[in-house]
């Protein structure tokens, strides 16, 4: 191993959540796989996982993107590193980080690497902003915020150096790696994160929602069929009494499609010509709500899956109002999720357009996935 190393920690998985932190997909992706990319975005060069016995099949078949290593964890986070550090031959740089923190960016892993090329250390850190009491036996007593420093993660150092710190400092005392490098007597460079408080690390549920709103995927939708007779009038998977129906090679639900559209968006699959081409045979007549269910089990097989969904139908008529209840139950069922997370809404274009001449229908959505 040479260059700048990267020491992963993937040994401190936590349910208290009710799931595992690090082996859960956030949109898609698990802490370890974002923290991985971070770090490979950020200019890390070779990975070491101080892993688990929950962690060690997942990121054993895990494909990193750079060269890697596996090392099993400690009992403590300080042994965790030390194992790693001693699976390292040769560095010249180091970068510590805890997969929980899967927030960080990798401006911030690199900025600390290059702090780590230059000082000997590229600690990040973010400054105190929060009123700040210590509790005593004999009362309270306000710490000055302005000496204050969150400490977080990577921290990277020269490797000689961190190495020499592990080797000869007592690992029962230390909660990171920091304050080894200051019992070994450096002095450490620190990278602060003004403006990147998402570099949290996953430990209660509001961590976790801080991560879903960071990590949501969003994508557009919109389509338009014509109305003609002779054909039934589908909106949202509900058939609607009138005396037209929309034209198209499937059952022509515009509203259904209109969704399908803004989740290919947002899962990045396309969009819905291409995954239902309406050359193909197989969809003539086809029912839209069955396509959209379709969709949701890819979404599901990229370990997404949806957040919410807020429509437009835009028509002069017929009324929406009195079926929009029963679309928001249909759509929501497709999707494996509750009424409350699907809006539908109505407009006209008080005459203008074609919608406004009775020609059309058309809609448009906007959908979000975690």
């Amino acid at each position: 191993m040479s260059g700048t190393i990267g020491i992963l920690l993937c040994a401190g998985g936590s349910t208290r959540m009710g799931f595992d932190k690090l082996l859960t997909p956030i949109a898609g992706k698990t802490a370890i796989e974002r923290s991985t990319e971070a770090l490979v975005d950020g200019g890390v060069d070779e990975i070491v996982f101080a892993v688990s016995p929950l962690t060690r099949a997942y990121v054993e078949d895990y494909l990193c993107p750079v060269p890697s290593k596996i090392v099993s964890g400690g009992e403590t986070r300080a042994e965790s590193v030390k194992h790693a550090l001693d699976m390292i031959r040769t560095a010249e740089i180091v970068a510590i980080h805890d997969a929980a923190r899967c927030m960080v960016s990798p401006e911030t892993v690199r900025e600390s690497i290059d702090s780590a090329r230059a000082f000997g250390s590229g600690v990040v850190a973010g400054k105190v902003t929060d009123t700040i009491m210590q509790l005593g036996e004999t009362g309270v007593t306000p710490l000055d915020r302005n000496r204050l420093i969150r400490m977080q993660t990577p921290q990277t150092f020269r490797f000689e150096r961190i190495k020499h710190a592990y080797d000869t400092g007592d690992l029962s005392t230390v909660t990171d790696d920091c304050a080894l490098y200051i019992a070994a007597g450096y002095e450490p460079k620190f990278v602060f994160t003004e403006g990147e408080a998402a570099n949290q690390k996953l430990t209660t549920g509001a961590d976790w929602q801080l991560a879903l709103a960071s990590f949501s995927r969003y994508g557009t939708g919109y389509d338009t069929h014509r109305l003609v007779e002779g054909r039934k009038l589908i909106l949202g998977g509900v058939e609607i009494p009138f005396e037209k129906g929309l034209l198209g090679h499937s059952d022509a639900d515009v509203l259904t499609h209109a969704i399908i559209d803004a989740l290919l968006g947002a899962a990045g699959m396309g969009d819905i010509g291409r995954l239902f081409p309406d050359t193909e045979a197989a969809y003539y007549g086809a029912d839209s709500i069955g396509l959209l269910e379709e969709v949701i089990c890819r979404i599901g097989e990229s370990r997404m899956r949806v957040s919410y969904v807020d429509a437009t139908i835009i028509c002069e008529r017929p009324k929406i109002k009195p079926h929009a209840a029963a679309m928001q139950a249909r759509l929501a069922a497709a999707m494996h999720i509750s009424p409350k997370n699907v809006s539908i809404k109505a407009t006209t274009t008080e005459g203008m357009n074609d919608e406004g001449k009775g020609l059309c229908i058309s809609a448009s959505a906007i959908a979000s996935l975690i």
